[in-house]
């Protein structure tokens, strides 16, 4: 966002005139007359200067005042969440993750999703933060092909993610990381059913580059388009049926939906260690989620 900042200058009549002031001091009191004076225009010029500065600096004077009331106003709203969990919602943020859907409890890709009466493959980005990553995931949970490009020794002598590098890395990497998911998974791009890709929390203009290339390849391919939220996704994976499970839900299909198998079931309790976000959360379905409490302060993953 950017601001503008306008300064108009008048003048009046054709002819610029200065008032100055004279004093005459006569034996009981101070008099103070105005007096017109022609001004030269290298006079005019210093005039204008001078007039210049003083609105510059009035200008600048007037303007810091609200900076100050607007900061003061930041510092009194943080104060208030002194010693509370970060990350929780308590009604201070303009817009919120809510699930809507006709049930109200489920969410809807708004450019459709895949017939899902039976299996359907999904292609995941992601590049929220330091790592570039994809895969090829079928609908009931297994993980048919992926890849990661890691960014750790680009970082490693920062000791931290410079999120400039970052997206530079991102974007040298993205193109590869999706064709070598894909070849893993012994698929072409026309035989994906959907596009999905993780639009945040995370690095704004590392989250970007992942964004943009996820549109640009559904658009191409004619693909439905599934904006995935990073922390629902790191909850969701606990429920991927990896290796030999002794126990799993069997989800059975119905007329909608085809039969899938589930590491665990709803309601289930999951701790996110992950970048500025360290939560106990209670997962009581697809997009929702109760804080049970947090952090303070940054997480493990900061």
């Amino acid at each position: 966002m950017a601001l503008g900042l306008f300064f108009l200058a008048t003048t009046a009549g054709r002819r610029t005139i200065a008032t100055t002031t004279s004093t005459c001091i006569s034996s009981s009191h101070k008099v103070i007359r105005p007096t017109t004076a022609f001004l030269s225009s290298s006079s005019l010029s210093h005039h204008r200067k001078d007039a210049s500065k003083q609105h510059m600096s009035s200008s600048s004077s007037s303007k810091q005042a609200p900076k100050k009331k607007k900061k003061s106003r930041g510092k009194d709203l943080r104060r208030e969440f002194i010693g509370m969990a970060k990350a929780v919602d308590r009604g201070q943020f303009a817009i919120t993750y809510n699930p809507g859907g006709k049930d109200g409890i489920s969410f809807e890709a708004k450019s459709g999703l895949p017939a899902r009466n039976k299996p359907f493959v999904v292609l995941g980005i992601e590049s929220s933060c330091d790592d570039t990553g994809a895969a090829v995931v079928r609908s009931d949970g297994v993980i048919l092909g992926e890849s990661l490009a890691s960014q750790h020794d680009i970082h490693e002598e920062w000791g931290g993610v410079v999120p400039g590098l970052a997206k530079t890395a991102h974007e040298e990497k993205i193109d590869l990381v999706i064709e070598e998911a894909l070849q893993n998974a012994n698929l072409t791009m026309s035989e994906v059913d959907a596009i999905g890709v993780t639009v945040g929390p995370g690095l704004e203009i590392c989250l970007r580059v992942g964004c943009e290339r996820a549109k640009e390849i559904a658009l191409r391919y004619k693909k439905p388009f599934v904006g995935v939220h990073h922390l629902e996704a790191h909850i969701l994976m606990a429920r991927l049926p990896f290796g030999n499970l002794e126990r799993v839900e069997v989800q059975p299909a119905t007329e909608e939906v085809h039969e899938a198998v589930h590491a665990m079931s709803f309601p289930f309790l999951a701790l996110l260690v992950s970048g500025g976000h360290c939560q106990l959360m209670k997962c009581l379905g697809i997009g929702r989620y109760s804080i049970i409490g947090g952090t303070i302060d940054d997480s493990l993953g900061m």
